[in-house]
């Protein structure tokens, strides 16, 4: 009789098994109704299918629709499956490539055999989909060689599958699943026991692009289709909710409406301001400074263009060569350390971040212990070259500015200085309307720079530092991401959640010990001897640029009063009230309010609405008889009605709503 395995469950309890036995086997040995809602298990951690055996002993725990993250993941990767196997049968000829998750649902690209599908080939193509999902066909994995499954490829006319294999190491084994026993797929898995377990009203087909084969633009053109998929119709009602209400946030859109920004071909990646969207930069630049000044830190101002040597000596150059602008663009890329020119010449680099220009700044003069905590700020403009398809609008630009800031301190300061620093993060967010977000430590790369325990060091103090600050909780999202620091050092993330649900990354702090070694940055400590400070890299928007998109989008435009380019206008009904409206303006730019006046001869009516599409908190709308009572009527942008108030009594109301939060108890 062969030795028994031993299943290690989540609760503790142990479960000797035989040889084949599979999760579901398991499944169904505890109960029904696990055996019913199972969907996958994870083995030793790894999700693995419902029906493949266990190989030993393990520790299992059954997936089901509870587990949501898992769950979803293999939803999506299983309709994407759906929807290829679809795809040939509607339209014979069609070769298949691959088609992946995505984080709200999945693609897959093909080779049509006569012409691109469009859009309106969606329809028939989900219909088809529900088809293959109601007759619950089991997908099965098997495990082919190499050569064989190549061989299948090319006798079925599948070119671009027979590609991929033949690359794939000699004599390796290959998993395929098959959905039934009439199509089957590539694939690694894991996939649900059958595609019966889909809910056929939980996806949709969204879109269709055209895709390079395997990226690259010398391969052929493949049609790529897109969709959403979710684990029921209710899940996916709200997703589309989400997209339609994010179409109305849209921020290039409300940009525009709005009058405060524009792109164009001219300067592609490039932000033009207009005078409201300025204005906003201006708010935000004004209040970032009064709270680093509170927080202790000297502003500084740092070349655009810096020599190539510098960004070698970094370790940029090896790493981050490919988006750095160079002048003159005929650089040779090298080895991390390696040289960059053998000649004379001058070789400069647009900056890509101002992290090593402010360890040139700290080097000026003897550094001592107490001059430390050192904290150097800047409003520092940045340009890197992204790649032209994944430009969109203001979150994702060549120039931009970053509220970025160097911390230089004893290893002693570490913790004190990261807390400090969540504290000031906090304030600031809650300030601009953002009350949830989580916290990331994101961990080392595998691809990086300095000594282990250097890397040990900086991640325990992260750790330590958001502990000090209460925030490595559920409540705040704690998570760690292993492999997901910067080359130099692992960091702190904040990602927003905004007003629809959405998440955005936007603050950091790395706790680096890399850049102050590479770039012999060092101070003199009580021993009388030099050491390295530790360099905190820190931001709280981020960049500017995208912050100001966030904020946009967050607030649907309606921006609070304080940060709105134009914070009130004065409308006149008739002619009669032009004098008292030039009167009422005055007063309230007395008073400090942006406010501009509307005397032209328009019904009132017209005016509420251009005015609202603008997204101008408040209309002061004055007519003969406001005139003569000294009074204004009030529309508040989204609030029903209006409200007859005295002027003064109004402009005391605007005042209080126009000062910045940090300034109401000051």
């Amino acid at each position: 009789m062969s030795e028994m395995f031993k299943i290690t469950l989540p609760d503790g309890s142990v479960r000797e098994v035989a040889p084949g036995t599979t999760p579901a086997d398991i499944a169904a040995a505890i109960g029904p109704g696990l055996a019913k809602a199972a969907l996958a298990a994870r083995v030793d951690g790894e999700v693995r299918d419902l029906n493949r055996p266990l190989e030993g002993d393990t520790k299992l725990a059954l997936i089901t629709a509870r587990d949501e993250a898992d769950a979803l993941e293999l939803a999506r990767h299983d309709f994407a499956h759906v929807l290829a196997e679809a795809v040939q049968a509607l339209f014979p000829g069609t070769q298949i490539t691959f088609g992946p998750a995505t984080e709200d649902g999945f693609y897959y690209d093909f080779a049509p055999k006569d012409w691109p599908f469009t859009e309106e080939d969606l329809p028939a193509i989900e219909e088809a989909m529900r088809k293959i999902i109601a007759a619950d066909k089991p997908l099965v994995r098997e495990v082919w060689s190499r050569n064989d499954l190549i061989a299948r490829w090319q006798a079925e006319g599948e070119s671009f599958k027979a590609e991929w294999a033949a690359e794939l190491p000699e004599g390796e084994e290959l998993s395929v699943y098959w959905s039934g026993k009439d199509w089957l797929d590539m694939c690694r898995g894991p996939h649900l026991p059958s595609t019966g377990k889909l809910d056929p009203q939980a996806f949709k087909l969204t879109r269709v692009s055209g895709a390079y084969w395997r990226g690259d633009q010398k391969n052929a053109m493949l049609s790529r289709i897109y969709g959403t998929g979710w684990l029921n119709k209710k899940q996916l009602d709200a997703h589309l909710h989400r997209l339609e209400e994010a179409g109305k946030r849209d921020h290039r859109k409300l940009g525009q409406e709005m009058d405060l920004f524009h792109l164009q071909q001219e300067a592609h990646g490039s932000v033009f301001w207009h005078p409201k969207g300025y204005m906003i930069w201006r708010e935000l630049e004004a209040y970032m400074r009064r709270a680093i000044d509170g927080a202790g830190y000297r502003e500084v101002k740092t070349p655009q263009v810096m020599d190539a040597r510098q960004w070698e000596q970094s370790g940029h150059w090896g790493k981050y060569r490919e988006n750095m602008f160079v002048i003159p663009d005929e650089v040779p890329n090298t080895e991390d350390d390696g040289p960059i020119i053998s000649n004379d010449a001058d070789w400069m680099a647009l900056k890509p971040m101002n992290c090593p220009a402010h360890v040139l700044i700290f080097r000026q003069g003897i550094k001592s212990y107490r001059d430390l905590p050192l904290r150097l700020y800047e409003n520092g403009c940045c340009h890197r070259n992204e790649p032209h398809g994944a430009l969109h609008g203001l979150m994702r630009v060549r120039q931009f500015t970053q509220d970025d800031a160097h911390i230089f301190c004893r290893e002693d300061q570490i913790v004190a200085e990261v807390r400090a620093f969540c504290e000031l993060a906090d304030r600031i967010y809650r300030d601009l309307g953002f009350e949830g977000y989580s916290i990331k430590l994101a961990l080392r790369p595998d691809k990086r720079f300095g000594t282990e325990e250097m890397w040990d060091k900086a991640e325990e103090e992260l750790r330590n530092a958001v502990a000090a600050a209460g925030l490595n909780t559920p409540e705040y999202g704690w998570e760690e991401l292993p492999g997901e620091g910067a080359f130099y050092a692992p960091k702190l993330e904040w990602h927003l959640t905004d007003a629809i649900g959405r998440t955005w990354q936007v603050g950091t702090i790395q706790s680096d010990r890399v850049l102050p070694e590479r770039l012999d940055a060092s101070y003199v400590a009580e021993d009388g001897e030099r050491h390295r400070p530790v360099m905190l890299h820190r931001a709280i928007f981020g960049s500017y640029e995208r912050f100001i998109g966030i904020l946009i989008e967050h607030f649907a435009g309606k921006l609070p009063v304080w940060l709105a380019p134009v914070q009130a206008v004065v409308a006149t009904i008739v002619s009669d009230a032009d004098d008292y409206a030039h009167e009422a303006v005055a007063k309230l730019k007395a008073a400090g309010i942006r406010v501009e006046s509307d005397l032209r001869n328009e019904k009132i009516n017209y005016k509420v609405r251009e005015h609202s599409l603008a997204k101008v908190p408040h209309l002061l709308v004055v007519g003969k008889r406001e005139a003569e009572e000294g009074t204004v009527a009030i529309r508040t942008l989204g609030a029903e009605g209006q409200r007859m108030m005295p002027l003064d009594e109004a402009i005391a109301m605007l005042t209080a709503e126009a000062t910045p939060p940090d300034l109401r108890n000051a």
